[in-house]
């Protein structure tokens, strides 16, 4: 059966695709079958209409395959998902996501799966229903992790989207910080502080520039849910 987890942030730009690659990148290095999947992704006027998150994270783990194939709903303007399916007449559909990654999940024994945004994000806000992340994470059944700045502000909006998580039945299985400084006092009292608060383990921290994840493999194969 396939394992998988959920790649949330805080919110927009902590860096969810780099972290994503780097996660799909290692598993691949310890030898198992990791792939990775976005059911959502907003803003690829630079790419030319190539879906550059995933493109990234094929890059970065060494992965032969079309971007379009890992990816549902791809959408131009580089706004939030719900108003950029709007202007382009595109709404997202949890059943082809849900199609989709059922298909993915015959290719890989391992998923990292990248989510829009923040865990609140919202991916349709139309008098005909509404669809907020939390929803998507739910419908593919697994737990996630945070990625979150190592900055000041952190603690707060670590906080605030774990307790959500817990509020809406979701496992956050663990932390990562990004743009980690070990020579900044505050950085590590702002993962002192994360940890002390949310009880939930951070479980990499990484210095800007990174291109490789420093984790124990034991650590992280336990993110991983099957599903």
């Amino acid at each position: 059966m396939t394992k998988a987890v959920f790649i949330t942030a805080v919110g927009t730009d902590a860096g969810k695709t780099y972290i994503s690659g780097l996660l799909v990148k290692k598993l691949r290095e310890i030898g198992l079958n990791a792939g990775y999947y976005k059911p959502v992704l907003s803003g690829t006027d630079e790419y030319d209409g190539i879906p550059g998150d995933v493109d990234f994270v094929l890059k970065t783990a060494k992965i032969n395959a079309n971007p379009f194939d890992l990816v549902s709903f791809v959408y131009k303007n580089a706004v939030s998902p719900h108003f950029a399916a709007r202007i382009e007449k595109k709404p997202v559909d949890l059943c082809k996501i849900k199609s989709d990654f059922e298909r993915i999940k015959q290719h890989y024994d391992y998923i990292v799966i990248e989510g829009a945004g923040g865990i609140t994000c919202p991916l349709k806000l139309e008098t005909d229903g509404r669809i907020l992340l939390t929803e998507v994470i739910k419908l593919l059944g697994a737990d996630i992790l945070i990625v979150a700045p190592a900055s000041l502000g952190t603690i707060n909006s670590t906080l605030l989207t774990v307790e959500y998580a817990k509020n809406h039945a979701i496992e956050p299985k663990g932390i990562i910080l990004n743009h980690f400084d070990e020579n900044n006092n505050m950085h590590s009292d702002n993962m002192a502080a994360i940890e002390d608060l949310t009880r939930v383990k951070v479980i990499a921290a990484l210095p800007a520039g990174a291109d490789n994840i420093e984790i124990d493999k034991n650590v992280l194969l336990s993110v991983f849910k099957e599903i």
